[in-house]
């Protein structure tokens, strides 16, 4: 039964399929070992970090995408709350928001056993895809939480609003 499994997933590794959705961005990538990649891009709102890491053991790879915004010391509390109401409305992934770099960052982890190559390549599209629409969705969010000081409530609440349109 996993030994066709163990056949694919010897055949390429998930990384591979990665390096082959951000070659089709034309975005040039680092593979830092052969379990991590680490990728910058410019997006319509913000500069991100994206980050893969594999996990043979789990059959799993995790996929964290950090936001070029710095949140500091004022804000922090203020920032640690908004990313539970937040996350309340995301049906995938979670923001986060390590104390080390008070940098915010989308997580998701998608588990991968059994699935062949052409597979985990759109998988992989759809995940980056969708982390990046959080992100660019959000990006207003940040900004305000890594430049204002001292946020109130109603204006945090605004800026957690979903808008319509561009301006």
């Amino acid at each position: 039964m996993s030994t066709q499994i163990e056949i694919l997933e010897d055949d390429i590794h998930p990384l591979d399929s990665v390096e082959d959705v951000l070659s089709a961005n034309n975005w040039v990538f680092d593979r830092m070992t052969e379990d991590e990649l680490i990728v910058d891009i410019t997006g319509k709102n913000a500069a991100y970090k994206l980050l893969f890491i594999w996990q043979a053991e789990m059959h799993a790879l995790q996929f964290c995408i950090q936001l070029d915004q710095h949140i500091t010391g004022g804000n922090l509390k203020t920032a640690r709350e908004a990313l539970i109401d937040l996350n309340e409305s995301l049906w995938m992934g979670h923001f986060d928001l390590p104390a080390k770099s008070g940098r915010p960052a989308f997580r998701h982890t998608c588990l991968l056993r059994g699935t062949g190559p052409g597979y985990m390549a759109e998988i992989i599209d759809d995940m980056v895809d969708i982390a990046l629409a959080q992100c660019e969705r959000h990006s207003p969010l940040f900004t305000l939480l890594a430049s204002a000081n001292d946020i109130d409530r109603q204006t945090l609440s605004l800026a957690l609003m979903d808008t319509a349109g561009e301006s």
